[in-house]
């Protein structure tokens, strides 16, 4: 996709910036996407616990560092690989890049003394987080209204 759309009539000179910035399209394409620096995820609320998944190959366990602070989960991960090859006629270097960084704001029914546990397999990085014994879900009492 062209950021600058040519015309007969309109040349890239004849564009002011507020034509520019104010296109329907301009920030519809990949590079404004914040999404794809995120991984995916799922939350699952069980009766016991919470299970976070979180989509990310192609990380190792090492780079991975998890937190959890004040009911805020942060989980960030990054990722480095550099290649050199050199020969007498030409040098190649490779290299790539990655990083996430995601915060949650987790519910006041989690219990921060408990570990958490965290495994990752298969490219998914997956946390269980406790509740606290006071807040599962105890079974409903049925008011009767006279």
């Amino acid at each position: 996709m062209s950021l600058i759309e040519f015309t007969k009539n309109r040349w890239p000179w004849n564009y002011g910036l507020t034509d520019f910035l104010n296109r329907e399209d301009f920030f519809n394409n990949d590079f404004f996407n914040l999404e794809k620096s995120s991984p995916a995820m799922n939350v699952k609320e069980r009766e016991d616990d919470f299970e976070i998944e979180l989509a990310s190959p192609g990380f190792d366990k090492k780079d991975f560092k998890i937190s959890l602070e004040d009911h805020i989960l942060e989980v960030s991960a990054e990722k480095e690989k550099e290649e050199t090859e050199k020969d007498n006629e030409y040098t190649r270097k490779e290299f790539n890049y990655r990083s996430f960084r995601r915060a949650l704001q987790l519910p006041k029914t989690i219990d921060e003394s408990k570990d958490v546990k965290a495994t990752y397999k298969n490219g998914i990085l997956r946390l269980n987080l406790q509740k606290r014994e006071n807040t599962k879900e105890k079974a409903k009492k049925k008011i009767e209204v006279i």
